[in-house]
């Protein structure tokens, strides 16, 4: 009994893992992205405002804050060319 509940809380625990991840953005060399403050031009320049800057395991550099209009966004480029992989506003 105690072999079948370790089993149910290890799948409960690698689907919820799996739910939370972000996206893979690059598997390019840390050498050609751009560098942090490029990358925090290039986004000011796009029209966000940035509250939290960070990069993720799954290679991204991520930004809270907000977009042009003023509404929240959580964003996730491509270190490499600056593009959006993933935007969620709201």
């Amino acid at each position: 009994m105690k072999v079948r509940h370790l089993v149910t809380a290890a799948t409960t625990l690698c689907i919820g893992t799996a739910a939370f991840a972000g996206p893979q953005c690059t598997e390019a060399p840390k050498s050609s992205w751009l560098t942090e403050d490029a990358m925090k031009q290039k986004i000011a320049a796009d029209g966000y405002s940035v509250d939290k800057f960070k990069v993720t395991s799954g290679n991204c550099y991520e930004i809270y804050g907000k977009d042009k209009e003023g509404k929240k966004a959580e964003v996730y480029f491509n270190p490499v060319d600056g593009s959006v992989v993933k935007a969620k506003q709201g």
